[in-house]
């Protein structure tokens, strides 16, 4: 499993913005791809956006628009710009990482998740 770690979750009032950060700690290589998910309150986990290493990118469509992600590749960093965020948006963010890596001299492939970061929007 690569060890994803994630950063920038918290408390924001509805309108207002968010950035999340995910860092992949093992030396993973291309192809792969990198994104967010997230679970709210009683709900299933759903796809927010993902992004190839080779730049292509995949959104749920009722959040295009107000959710871009990006990525640092030199950094294996990838990035989620929140918003006009909604009360609805609240739920824990999920990072994950599909492809390739390497650790302690092996090559793996494998599909990983980071421990979640929580964004709670309201008032």
């Amino acid at each position: 499993q690569v060890q994803l770690v994630e950063s920038g979750g918290g408390l924001v009032q509805p309108g207002g913005s968010l950035r999340l950060s995910c860092a992949a700690s093992e030396s993973i290589s291309s192809p792969n791809t990198m994104g967010w998910y997230r679970q709210g309150p009683g709900k299933e986990r759903e796809l927010v956006a993902t992004m190839t290493s080779g730049g292509s990118t995949n959104y749920a469509d009722s959040l295009k628009g107000r959710f871009t992600i990006s990525r640092d590749n030199a950094k294996n960093t990838v990035y989620l710009q929140m918003n006009s965020l909604k009360s609805e948006d609240t739920a824990v963010y999920y990072c994950n990482y599909r492809g390739p890596y390497r650790k302690s001299g092996y090559a793996f492939a494998g599909n990983s998740w980071g421990q979640g970061t929580q964004v709670i929007v309201s008032s």
